[in-house]
């Protein structure tokens, strides 16, 4: 698995497509003034109406002034309003925008029979790995890249369910032979920072960037010289603010959890495009700890593959 995702990262595209507008919306949205998130809220919930709408509709259905809804546009990506409808025009053509508007979405209701359970499960992960790689900046990835390759140590946190991602990459890193830690509770995070140097990185992951044993050591890693990098889905967070550069996911808010369960989807897709990248600096010593570490497990198992 790993041999083909490293082939197919040295011949592929580095092509960057546009971000959803949606994806651009939803992101911004915990960061924005209640006037704001209400013209925000009724673009999210009804898009196809939005094209076909006049500024002063939206400012009327979210109980704000069309000024109000030309900063939140801006604050999205758009230059105004008119710029948000074409983007909304353009993407809402496409089959798989069609499919996710509808009418139950990707929630699970009390009375959904099992087929549609496994249905939406399926189309909400594939639909968070698609926008999530969809809006990722490159940019941004090959400066991070670039730390971690360099690095001496690399110091990964994550709590609850990030911790999980956090434990995934740090297995990934050590698989390729880099020095790399997960620290999933609050007081081993600020321990490891707190003993950091210039020459180490650390790796933030939080959904929501508002974790606080995530926020607080990347703020003393910040404090201390130490290169911060962080995996969030909101980039105006309170950790996106404090990080040096910042990677960030794309996913829909649904009830049972299943944003929690999808955040995980995302977090991974970026740490195994991360992780890749990072093998492919160094292709042959890679693939060849890859093979040593594989060979070192192989007696492990209950009988060896044809």
């Amino acid at each position: 698995m790993e041999r083909q995702a490293l082939t197919a990262i040295e011949h592929g595209t580095d092509s960057h497509r546009p971000t959803s507008p949606l994806v651009a919306i939803s992101s911004i949205l915990p960061s924005l003034p209640p006037a704001e998130r209400r013209a925000a809220e009724w673009v999210l919930e009804s898009p196809a109406e939005v094209v076909h709408s006049s500024i002063g509709t939206v400012a009327e259905h979210a109980a704000t002034s069309e000024a109000t809804v030309v900063r939140f546009c801006k604050k999205a990506g758009f230059k105004g309003y008119p710029e948000l409808r074409l983007a909304l025009a353009a993407h809402l053509s496409r089959v798989e925008v069609e499919a996710r508007s509808g009418p139950d979405g990707f929630d699970v209701g009390p009375d959904d029979p099992l087929e549609a359970v496994v249905a939406k499960v399926a189309s909400l992960d594939a639909q968070a790995v698609t926008d999530t790689a969809d809006q990722l900046d490159l940019d941004q990835l090959r400066r991070v890249v670039d730390l971690v390759a360099e690095a001496r140590r690399i110091e990964i946190l994550g709590i609850g369910a990030s911790g999980l991602v956090a434990l995934d990459l740090e297995q990934k890193l050590r698989r390729i032979g880099l020095a790399a830690a997960a620290a999933i509770d609050g007081h081993a995070a600020l321990t490891v920072v707190s003993v950091a140097g210039p020459e180490d990185v650390v790796v933030g992951i939080s959904h929501s960037g508002e974790t606080l044993d995530v926020i607080d050591p990347i703020r003393l890693a910040g404090s201390r010289g130490v290169p911060t990098a962080v995996i969030t889905n909101y980039p105006r967070s309170t950790l996106a603010q404090a990080a040096d550069l910042v990677l960030t996911t794309a996913v829909p808010d649904a009830s049972f959890r299943a944003g929690a369960r999808a955040s995980r989807v995302a977090q991974l897709t970026v740490v195994d495009c991360l992780y890749v990248a990072i093998a492919q600096r160094n292709y042959d010593t890679a693939l060849e700890a890859l093979e040593r570490s594989s060979h070192a497990v192989e007696s492990r198992r209950t009988r060896r593959r044809s």
